[in-house]
């Protein structure tokens, strides 16, 4: 497969930071771009620096009031009316807590995602990564979920609005893209597709099969929720099968999808036991459907992921290195045990708390098998055979 790949970036994305002890720490994207750069897989000419998506770019998504909330709540020391108002607006708890310059902070989200479909969409680019976006859980009045702004809905709301392309949404995120689905979900030019653990157990206790759209946008929304403790050759068959009847189906031409890490065994916010080969694998296979059909037409961007020195570093630097179709993707096909760039490791072992791992994948000869392996299969086949009922 050909194209050019481009990695969207900007020093602001930094900038989206709750507390030091928040679950969700810029310092993943500083591991992930370390890494990368150490891989010497990311040149200068690959690079593209971003801008602050603006106002009217974000109100295609999102209330004027909400907006103006957030902007409010930015201020060092925000009035009382405001603060009063923080709970209604999802920026009070503990989740998701108001933070000075967090207006900025997240527009800046928004307009990496915005720079990298423009460069895509323009021709600028076949593929374009930008790994601060992927805030899905963000709603149109309500932030949710360490989201504020969601990047990914307005980039796809910038997009049907310039270029009228139909847009296939792809959240491989543990959690469920519930944020970007209903702000389609009655739209038939958006396809939003999540494959996470089931809502029963998880945040934000949404994403059952049954949530297919709604009006002219019935069948555009189709949902996979996994059983707890599925492991790769489930989720993989899961997400093999349904993704290529649905793109096959839907004819888009653009695919944008979110790529939390979040699904791997060591994170701490979920129940699955995923290792990083689902993360190898799975970004190579919507690769190959964003050249059949869309032209090569790609966006990624990054998501959750909360072990953040084991895993995220990793599966966020796989991804990109099928993007731009580096050497090593290859290699690791033959070697997963390729060793990671031992001056990274160097690098961040004295700020870890946890040993870092030495290979690109994990060694799965030490992984103990899951005692209920065969049932979680057959529940996850019943949910893939629900879920693609309605697609031929």
């Amino acid at each position: 497969m050909s194209g050019s790949a481009v990695f969207v970036h900007h020093a602001k994305d930094l900038s989206y930071h709750f507390h030091e002890s928040h679950p969700f720490h810029p310092i993943r994207l500083q591991l992930a771009i370390d890494l990368l750069s150490e891989t010497g897989a990311l040149p200068e000419e690959l690079k593209l620096s971003s801008r602050e998506a603006q106002e009217h770019e974000l109100l295609r998504v999102h209330s004027a009031e909400y907006v103006k909330a957030v902007q409010a709540l930015s201020v060092p020391v925000p009035t009382e009316d405001w603060l009063a108002k923080a709970e209604q607006y999802g920026l009070l708890d503990e989740e998701t807590p108001y933070f000075t310059g967090m207006h900025e902070a997240s527009s800046y989200i928004a307009g990496g995602t915005l720079t990298a479909a423009e460069a895509v969409m323009s021709g600028a680019a076949t593929h374009a990564l930008h790994l601060g976006g992927g805030l899905h859980h963000a709603l149109v009045a309500k932030a949710a979920g360490f989201c504020v702004y969601n990047d990914a809905a307005v980039a796809i709301a910038h997009v049907r609005d310039k270029y009228k392309a139909r847009v296939l949404y792809i959240d491989t995120d543990v959690h469920h893209g519930d944020g970007v689905q209903w702000s389609f979900y009655s739209d038939p030019e958006v396809c939003t597709y999540s494959i996470h653990e089931t809502g029963k157990y998880l945040f934000p206790g949404t994403g059952f099969v049954h949530e297919r759209g709604e009006h002219l946008g019935y069948g555009c929304s189709v949902n996979l929720p996994l059983q707890p403790y599925t492991e790769d050759d489930s989720w993989m068959e899961c997400f093999t099968e349904s993704i290529h009847r649905l793109t096959a189906h839907f004819k888009p031409d653009l695919i944008i999808s979110q790529h939390g890490c979040d699904a791997h065994a060591l994170d701490p916010l979920a129940h699955m036991n995923c290792s990083m080969a689902i993360y190898h694998k799975m970004p190579a296979i919507i690769h190959d459907l964003a050249h059949q059909y869309c032209e090569g037409r790609w966006v990624a961007v990054g998501g959750g992921g909360y072990d953040i020195w084991k895993v995220v570093p990793r599966a966020w630097s796989l991804l990109w290195l099928e993007m731009c179709d580096h050497p090593l993707k290859a290699k690791l096909n033959t070697d997963p045990l390729t060793p990671l760039p031992p001056k990274w490791i160097e690098r961040w072992q004295p700020h870890a708390p946890v040993p870092l791992p030495a290979s690109w994948l994990d060694d799965l000869s030490r992984w103990e098998m899951i005692p209920r392996r065969a049932e979680i299969t057959a529940k996850n086949r019943d949910t893939l055979a629900v879920a693609l009922q309605d697609i031929p």
